[in-house]
């Protein structure tokens, strides 16, 4: 049986949050990634989108620069020991690149709130609501929204705009964000949801 839920959508400030979209998780060169045009052709339209309306913009990678840094997740998963700050893998991926004013915030975690300055830049932005993209589903993605959900903001998830290497982990935790966590949407009603600017 299903929770009830309420849709709360987005605000009238809402922010873009692009989840590791660096080259390590975009390409399949890297053991981490996957090729992904698809997703990453997404958010260059939800970029394009936030750039017109002059809504803030920011995305997260991750990065290594100590060996004690996540040193149990990082075990777990050896290949994160490729994420240096040297490496071309923790580059945003240049289909996407970063403009002027967009930071790039450096993460160690899943979560791209967790001991990172995210949530202060957000509230300095005045951003009321998220859309989170990126990488992966049931990874960073995942582990953002929740805690989005946990600092108080609505949250919007466009389901072209986040992948996953597992098909079927992909369908389950949309349906598991959705039911509790966030609004899943298609790509088409998250662009048509954004706030109109005013004209005097």
């Amino acid at each position: 049986m299903d929770l009830e839920r309420s849709s709360l959508g987005l605000g009238s400030r809402p922010a873009l949050v692009l989840v590791d979209m660096i080259v390590g998780f975009t390409s399949a060169r890297c053991p981490l990634g996957t090729d992904c045009p698809e997703v990453v052709a997404a958010n260059r339209l939800l970029l394009e989108r936030f750039r017109e309306l002059d809504l803030p913009v920011v995305f997260t990678t991750v990065v290594y620069h100590r060996e004690e840094q996540a040193r149990v997740f990082r075990a777990r998963i050896n290949h994160l020991n490729l994420l240096t700050p040297q490496s071309e893998w923790v580059k945003v991926d240049e289909r996407l690149a970063p403009q002027e004013g967009e930071p790039v915030i450096a993460k160690q975690w899943a979560s791209s709130f967790f001991n990172t300055p995210l949530d202060t830049w957000l509230r300095e932005q005045g951003a009321d609501s998220l859309v989170v993209t990126g990488l992966t589903t049931s990874g960073c993605v995942r582990a953002t929204v929740v805690d989005g959900l946990q600092y108080d903001y609505p949250v919007v998830v466009p389901r072209e705009a986040v992948g996953d290497r597992n098909a079927e982990a992909h369908r389950a935790n949309l349906f598991d964000m959705h039911a509790k966590y966030a609004d899943v949407m298609a790509l088409e009603e998250v662009l048509q949801a954004l706030p109109v600017p005013q004209t005097i």
